[in-house]
Parts: C-alpha cells; structure tokens; sequence
C-alpha cells in the first residue's frame, strides 16, 4: 500500500488498484509505503462511450461504506461529492443531518445551502445507526509476561497499588525488551525510581 494525500495505490493478487479515500478515511489509513491495510471498497463504473473504467472508493469498515451509500441516495450528490463531504467523523455528520443543522453541513467541502437541503430533506430520522458510532476505544494494554507477575506480586508486598505496579513494570519492559525475569525486572524498576527521584 503507497497513500499519496487523499489516494492510495493498493496491490491486490499482483495489480495496483488507485482507491480515493474521503478526507476523513485518509487520516486513519497509514502513510508508510509497503503497510498492510483492509479497506471495505465502494466501485463505480463510469462509461465514456463504448468503453468504461471503474473509480474506488475505500474505507476502514462496512459502516462507514454504508454511510456514503446513504449519500449517494440524495440526488444531487455524486460519489465524488460525497467522498469530499466525507471530510468529517461519520457520528459528527450524522448527527448534523438528524438535527437538520445546515449551517454546519455548508461547511463540508462541496456542499452548498441547495445540497445541505437536500442531504437533510432525504437522510434526516433515517441515520440513527452511524450516530452510534464513535471512535474507536483505545486497545486495551498487552498483559504482562508471567515473569512480571512475581515482580508485581513484590511490589504489592512493598506497598504499591496494583495499578501503580503494572504501570512501572510495563514502562520498565517497554524501555528494555531484554529483561526476562522477575529479578532483572524490579532491579531495572528500582534503577529508574532512583534516577526519577536524583
């Protein structure tokens, strides 16, 4: 994968695919060539004459891909239109729509006062499902190694809260992926403490 602004060029079974990706899809797409990425893909055939070519749209999940189905139903937005729209979080649009608050809709790129009326005249009580939709909660954090279990059962004993323990025996292993025992742990945890409090 090669993302270049609000495109990105993607190898599928030996081809490289051009897919655009609405502003706010862009920023959620890593930017480091050669990075693996799933994207749900909306296609377009556009025919000149007797021959056609298809234009893609991607996007991190099916909902958000839904989303932008729901605005090629208004009939004055094209898929180009709605990509451009699509320059906000899918939930803050939404809840515009549901609101009928047009002052923000003009805002997104493309979208003048007639389209505004019109996304909210076709879409609004119809978008319930993407204003549920929020970001994404951080990952939880890795569990620590069993080596670090006997190191925090330790700390416990020394009168650290559980969660103050885990927090110091992560930083220590993030710091130093070469300990690899209980030991080396809490005398790389005691070595940090002190040269905190120095």
């Amino acid at each position: 994968m090669e993302r270049s602004g609000e495109s990105a060029v993607i190898e599928a079974g030996g081809l490289g695919y051009e897919i655009i990706l609405p502003p706010c899809i862009a920023e959620k797409v890593p930017a480091t060539p050669g990075e693996r990425v799933t994207l749900e893909i909306y296609s377009v055939v556009n025919l000149d004459g007797n021959t056609g070519h298809f234009t893609y749209y991607g996007f991190t999940n099916a909902v958000e891909r839904e989303f932008f189905e729901a605005l090629l139903t208004v009939a004055s937005i094209g898929p180009r239109s709605a990509a451009r729209a699509f320059s906000a979080p899918m939930s803050t649009i939404a809840d515009a729509i549901d609101r009928g608050d047009y002052a923000f809709l003009k805002r997104l790129p493309g979208i003048g006062q007639q389209k505004a009326r019109d996304i909210v005249a076709k879409l609004q009580g119809k978008v319930a499902r993407f204003l549920l939709i929020r970001d994404a909660p951080a990952a939880p954090p890795a569990p620590i190694p069993d080596f670090a279990d006997e190191a925090l059962a330790v700390l416990l004993q020394l009168g650290y809260k559980r969660s103050e323990g885990e927090a110091m025996i992560r930083t220590t292993l993030e710091s130093d992926a070469t300990i690899a025992d209980a030991e080396r742990l809490l005398a790389e945890i005691y070595r940090g403490k002190a040269k905190d409090s120095a």
